[in-house]
């Protein structure tokens, strides 16, 4: 499958800085950068740079950094669903996981979650793959944002959805494990119908186990 990968880069400027937006980029385009130490939701800095290395030099992989001149301050990161998670089941090819978005905390108020994820978007990239993310309440930084759980659910909802990104329903037993948990859904204009029936199996897939 051909997996479009268009580098687009675009800069802005609040409150004194400058901050950069660009993707997908190269594993040696992250290695050359230092990571901000407030990006530590996933795993430690120094790892979760090497880990961003890694699914960027992936075929499907994808990584959208934001940086502070070579400090990365936030990043999405697309690529296949774990082999160890339930949406990994049909090796679909056209299946890709927004896996995970963050921001450092001191970048938090530049809207840089949404210039992300609109610059993977961007320049119909993904029109031919379903992106899918799941939304797990105990990922969420509650103390920080200081959040109810609904609130931060509303506020996810509300960044996916800049992108097209929809609420879908499914009977995965992670996600059904608390109310607060989504699952969000963009199913691209290119993408076939047995694709997209396939998909929806793997949402329903205690049903079609009986």
């Amino acid at each position: 499958m051909d997996h479009i990968k268009i580098y687009q880069c675009v800069d802005f400027e609040k409150n004194g800085k400058r901050i950069r937006i660009e993707g997908p980029v190269s594993p040696s385009d992250i290695e050359q950068l230092t990571m901000h130490k407030d990006l530590d939701a996933f795993r430690r800095p120094k790892d979760q740079q090497e880990a961003l290395a890694e699914i960027a030099g992936l075929p499907e992989g994808r990584i959208i950094l934001a940086r502070d001149e070579d400090v990365i301050v936030g990043y999405v990161t697309f690529h296949y669903p774990d082999e160890m998670e339930n949406w990994s089941q049909a090796n679909m090819e056209d299946l890709i996981e927004l896996g995970a978005i963050e921001v450092a905390d001191d970048y938090r108020q530049y809207g840089i979650g949404k210039r992300l994820i609109k610059l993977a978007f961007d320049k119909g990239q993904l029109e031919n793959v379903i992106v899918f993310t799941t939304e797990y309440y105990w990922h969420w930084d509650l103390q920080g944002s200081g959040l109810s759980v609904w609130d931060y659910r509303k506020m996810m909802e509300k960044l996916m959805q800049s992108v097209d990104m929809v609420w879908y329903a499914t009977d995965d037993p992670e996600i059904s494990s608390h109310p607060a948990n989504c699952l969000m859904v963009r199913i691209g204009k290119d993408v076939p119908l047995p694709s997209i029936e396939q998909f929806d199996r793997l949402r329903f897939r205690q049903r079609f186990m009986y």
